[in-house]
């Protein structure tokens, strides 16, 4: 490997704090920070309020372009059957490459997404390894080393499903012989994933004091370990850990619409959210682009109007299922909060559940910085625990699970979604598959959800989904090249 690609692998893993990140392709920047006013790492990480700081940005790196924008609707949205492009049709039409699945290695979105996790993990590493030198009280050591690995878990969770095998980046480079790995099998990603969450949940509170609402709770890293423990079929684990989710107090938020507006943030059934606020005078830190990419196209307050809801998902809500409309923004409606759709713009729907009302925009801020993105639910928790006991023969435990979410959605309207009674478990589990369709579109698991399930080809084959190919990504050419040829390309691409 040549000294420049050493060298550009050394400044990346080992950067601190605050990045300096480009966008391409798109209209604004999110952050523009001079790393030279940031503190020197052989300064850093000696006292308590040094680890409260990395842990506060490991946080903050959650809502960067990479993690919460563009790479993501490409890599965990764009090729579902519920989302695509929106926009206007000459904007970004790279994106339609992922929906139509002939992306290339070299297309930046693959990158970006690439670059977006590992800078979590390094994060995460670089508090599991300076954090536990530093004399600080013992208990909030042992959080911030816990919500570290939550985060890294996290972060590997989002790699392993869009990419298979990756690098395990577990540790901080000891020379540069180690600033480049080779891909590691993806069964030894998911085994670590699995550690790192099963002790994150010994120590993880189940609640946190108001000043640190938003921290990974002891709930939060048993419903991702359900979560991981689901897309390797391990049915007895799913259904070990949701139980125990189903035991710490969570509960559906009444209202399926306003659940997702910024004045119910982390509300009951929140377990995972990424915190995303409006510093008053401090745009550069109100960084959040989540909402504003997706947001209505040529309305004040509105947005750029990407990853927009498809026809397929509009047609696959049962007749009367309120959740249709709390999920859709329909062209030319006026939205729950008074908005007036524009009946002519670019796109037909747009996604309801990243919006934020127009009257709360605040000038010289992005568009809807202050909403936050959903990572993981309480009607998740019920749904993966319905999946799995209906696996497992629990017929019984696993309509109980089911009906509690089709019930809120409901309402008290008895006319519609009727309680699903079958005791069939091929016919249960497409009722369970539909109601994840339904309940969690447009929060970027459809995508993968029907991968995990073997119905890629059934359901994406017509848009050019092939079996042995399609179940990832491929790696970026961008990290290939940086590795000297180390990381392999996955096959097909």
């Amino acid at each position: 490997m040549n000294k420049q690609n050493i060298t550009m692998r050394k400044a990346f893993i080992l950067g601190l704090i605050a990045t300096s990140i480009s966008i391409q392709g798109c209209k604004k920047n999110f952050l523009d920070i001079d790393p030279a006013q940031n503190q020197a790492a052989t300064q850093f990480f000696k006292t308590e309020a040094d680890a409260t700081k990395a842990v506060n940005a490991m946080y903050a790196n959650l809502r960067e372009w990479n993690n919460i924008a563009f790479a993501p609707i490409a890599i965990e949205s764009m090729g579902s059957d519920e989302a695509e492009k929106g926009s206007s049709a000459s904007d970004a039409t790279y994106m339609n490459s992922y929906h139509n699945f002939t992306v290339s290695a070299d297309e930046g979105q693959l990158g970006g997404f690439w670059r977006g996790q590992y800078q979590n993990i390094n994060f995460a590493n670089q508090i599991l390894t300076k954090v536990p030198a530093i004399t600080m009280d013992e208990a909030l050591k042992n959080r911030y080393l816990a919500e570290a690995k939550f985060i890294r878990a996290y972060s590997f969770f989002r790699l392993v499903r869009a990419f298979g095998d990756v690098p395990l980046r577990i540790t901080l480079p000891k020379d540069e012989t180690e600033y480049n790995m080779p891909r590691s099998p993806k069964a030894e990603v998911w085994a670590q994933i699995e550690k790192d969450l099963t002790e994150a949940a010994t120590v993880l509170p189940q609640t946190y004091a108001a000043a640190d609402v938003g921290h990974a709770t002891k709930g939060a890293a048993l419903a991702l370990h359900a979560k991981v423990a689901m897309y390797q079929q391990k049915w007895a684990d799913v259904l070990t850990y949701t139980n125990q989710v189903m035991g710490l107090g969570y509960s559906l938020f009444p209202n399926f619409e306003q659940m997702f507006r910024t004045t119910n943030k982390n509300n009951v059934e929140s377990i995972f959210e990424v915190q995303c606020n409006i510093i008053p005078n401090n745009p550069d830190a109100s960084n959040s682009q989540y909402s504003q990419v997706q947001g209505v196209r040529g309305s004040t307050g509105g947005g750029w109007g990407f990853n927009v809801p498809t026809t397929v998902l509009a047609n696959a809500f049962e007749t009367g299922d309120p959740r249709r409309d709390a999920t859709i923004i329909f062209r030319g409606e006026t939205t729950p909060e008074g908005d007036k759709i524009p009946a002519d713009g670019d796109n037909p729907m747009y996604n309801q559940k990243s919006y934020v009302p127009f009257s709360l925009y605040v000038s010289g801020f992005n568009e809807g910085a202050q909403q936050n993105k959903i990572v993981l639910r309480y009607a998740d928790v019920l749904l993966m625990n319905a999946e799995a006991n209906n696996e497992l023969g629990n017929t019984s435990a696993a309509l109980a699970s089911l009906e509690k979410v089709r019930a809120r959605a409901r309402g008290n309207n008895a006319a519609i979604l009727p309680q699903v009674t079958t005791t069939v478990q091929g016919t249960l589990r497409t009722a369970i598959y539909h109601e994840r369709q339904v309940e969690l579109a447009m929060e970027f698991d459809r995508y993968f959800d029907v991968i995990r399930q073997g119905r890629g080809t059934e359901v994406f084959g017509s848009r050019g989904w092939k079996a042995g190919k399609n179940e990832v990504w491929p790696v970026p050419q961008t990290e290939i090249d940086i590795s000297g040829t180390i990381l392999t390309q996955n096959p097909g691409y």
